[in-house]
This record gives C-alpha cells, structure tokens and sequence, in this order.
C-alpha cells in the first residue's frame, strides 16, 4: 500500500481582518506531522497556495522550513506544487537546497523531466508511485497572445493549451513506465478552478476575463488528481478520484459550515485503492452571528468568556447608529472574545429604494467601499463587465499587500 497525503491552500501568512493565523497553522502543521507519522505517510502533496501572498512574512516562511525539518524523521516524500498566490521567486529560494531533504518544489510549468515527473518509492525502495506536479498554470506558459483574438477565443484557447499540457504529462508519464518496465499509478496535481464545484468568498479568480473553469472531463486518465484552489473539500462533478482537498484552516467566516479535512489517498499495486477525508481540528474558534442588538447581546453572553473567539455580527436592525462599535466593544470588554467584523444585514432591493440607509466606514471594508464606487458607474458591455471584475481582482490584491506591509515580522499579534 502506498499512502499520500493531499493537501492545499495553507495560505501561510494569512492576516485575517486584524489577526494574524501564525498559532493556527503552526498546530495544524503539528497535527500534520502527527499524522504522517501516524499513518505511516509516504508522500506530502501540497496542492498550491502554500503562502497566501508573494511577500510572506519571515514567520510564515519559518513555518514553512521547520515542517519540512520536522518531517526528516519521518521518511516521507514532500511536493509542494506553487499556487496563484505563491512567487515563483519565493518558493525557488530554497528550492536546490531542499531537494537534499527528500523535497520537490514545483514553482512553475517547466520543461525539465525531473520538474515534471517525480517517481516516488516506498519504504523498501521499491517504485510505488508516478507523480506529475502541475503548477498554477499561467496563460504564458503555455500559449502566445494574440491582440486580435476575441475574449471567447482566448478564453476557448487557453483551455484548449491546458488541456494539451497535461496530456502531454500523462504520455510522459507511461513512457516512463515503459521504459522502465513498470506498471505504476499516477498522481497529477492542479491549481485551477474545475467547473462545477462550490467556493467560498475567500477564492479569488485566477483567468478573469479567460478561462472560467476547466472542464473535468479534459483532464487526462490519471489514478488520481489532487487539486487546489478551491477551498472547499469536494470531488468534481461526482469523480472520486478528481478532488479538491480544501483549505485546512476556515480562510473567511463564510467557510465556518464547511468541514475542514485533508485527504489521504491510498494506491494499491497499479491502481487507486481508496479516498479518505481526515477531518481537521479547530484551532481557533470562530462565529457568525446575526440578529438585532438584543438578540447579539443575549448571543453574545451565552458564549465562554474565557474561550478566545473571534467574531462575525450581522446586524438586522436599519437605524443609523454612530456607536454600533463601541456598543459591542463593550459587550466582549475583560473577555476572550474579540469582535474582528461588524456588517449590516442586506436589505430587500425595494426596501433599499423606499428608505435610504447611511453606512458608516466602520461596517466596511475597503472592498465593499470600491465596490460602492464602481456601482455608480454604468457597465453594459461584456467587455466593460470584465473590466470590472479584473479591477476587483487588482483591487484585492493591493489590498493583501498593503495589510501585509504593515504586519510586524514577528509572532506578536498586532
């Protein structure tokens, strides 16, 4: 039997509203060691996403390294596969260096054999396993820009060259088989949104204005296909074998519903044996509640004062209150509690007409303040609507990058 971990989408360095995740991911990784120890593991495949922005902090770049220190011991395969929100930079760092520690990285679409296939062997030394770690896949790297091309015909050819490369991965893979002489599974990787799977707020899109999903069906016959990106666990339009193992930690409050896991991956003799999801413990509670002020005091106070949470509250009462921040900074006053998001319940569209209501800056975030901007605004034209959605991409990730500037390099919360 041999055994693989998939994981993705660690998101390293993540600042969460005010927070920062350093204690979180620091004992999800803990966890994770445990578990490869545990279930005698022997392969790590991190999907893309290992860093949540392409400056990661100097302690999130230490997570990294001591995980990777602390799986010596364990005779295990580590793969980290880059993401989009990974530097190609960043993660090449290290890369030559960590090949000596039994570690591929794979920071981009290379044409090197030893990049695009990994042949991976078990604890006796015997070929268990071929592995073709495909990266975040940038239109770039695999097709010419044409300026008089249409945004369906890039869009249509840029599905088109994915789908060329990663067959030319599996051909590549059996031909190494063949000349070898031996019959082994295959493991493919993807950073990528697939069509019809479910995200999360926290998901930015990667091919705006190009590709808006990769069909599952022109992914090529591989045993197994780890994907990341998506945050949520989930197969792909029913195929066992093609999944999404999710983010290990919930990245946005609207992921609190969704059961956090990683997936370990079974092969036996030449073929894929098994799929089973490992649930992920918690390691920060978080909450989202919603009412009027009386129904989040009383909410509020039946929480445990000594336990550190943090806090989402959907306000449903309309009246303009200057004080709504003070009101609830009071409630959570000498607790562990920590209120990181104040938002006001969406009103019906008629009643938005019939009764103009004043946000103060305190209930939004800057995306929801550009997003305001942009409304007033006249976008008919396709053209113009992918604008938009390329300048709310753009916008994110100034945004990213202007919190993580001012985040301290240490572990201190700030």
């Amino acid at each position: 039997m041999f055994k693989v971990i998939h994981t993705s989408d660690w998101h390293l360095g993540q600042h969460f509203y005010t927070r920062h995740r350093k204690n979180e991911h620091q004992q999800f990784l803990d966890w994770l060691l445990q578990v490869i120890a545990r279930e005698q593991v022997n392969a790590l495949v991190v999907a893309g996403d290992i860093f949540d922005t392409s400056t990661p902090p100097s302690y999130a770049r230490e997570l990294y390294n001591q995980f990777i220190i602390g799986a010596q011991d364990l005779n295990c395969t580590l793969i980290f596969v880059a993401g989009n929100h990974d530097s190609v930079a960043v993660l090449n760092e290290s890369k030559d260096l960590l090949k000596h520690l039994n570690t591929h990285v794979i920071s981009q679409v290379s044409e090197k054999t030893e990049d695009a296939l990994l042949l991976l062997q078990d604890d006796s030394g015997t070929p268990g396993l071929v592995v073709t770690p495909v990266p975040f896949i940038r239109p770039r790297d695999v097709l010419l820009s044409s300026a008089a091309q249409s945004g369906l015909e890039k869009r249509h050819q840029l599905g088109e060259a994915i789908k060329a490369h990663y067959q030319q991965l599996i051909e590549q893979a059996r031909q190494l088989q063949q000349a070898q002489g031996l019959t082994l599974p295959v493991l493919m990787t993807g950073h990528l949104s697939a069509l019809g799977v479910s995200q999360t707020e926290s998901v930015r899109d990667i091919y705006i204005g190009s590709l808006d999903g990769f069909p599952a069906s022109d992914f090529p016959n591989a045993d197994y296909i780890a994907l990341g990106h998506i945050h949520k666990a989930q197969q792909v339009a029913g195929n066992a074998h093609i999944c999404y193992s999710g983010a290990p930690i919930p990245l946005s409050f609207d992921e609190l519903n969704q059961p956090k896991s990683i997936n370990l991956v079974c092969f036996e003799k030449d073929k894929l044996h098994s799929v089973e999801p490992v649930a992920v413990p918690c390691f920060q509670a978080m909450k989202k509640l919603k009412g009027n002020l009386n129904e989040l005091e009383a909410q509020i106070s039946g929480l445990d004062k000594e336990t550190s949470i943090w806090l989402s509250l959907e306000v449903t009462e309309q009246d303009f209150l200057s004080d709504l921040q003070q009101r609830f900074q009071q409630m959570t006053e000498n607790t562990a509690i920590e209120i990181l998001q104040i938002t006001r319940a969406r009103k019906h569209r008629r009643e938005v007409l019939a009764d103009d209501y004043v946000e103060t800056l305190n209930e939004l975030t800057p995306m929801d303040v550009f997003e305001r901007r942009l409304a007033l605004e006249a976008f008919s034209e396709q053209d113009e609507k992918a604008r938009i959605a390329r300048l709310k991409t753009l916008f994110s990730q100034i945004e990213t990058t202007l919190e993580q500037d001012s985040e301290p390099d240490g572990g201190s919360a700030p």
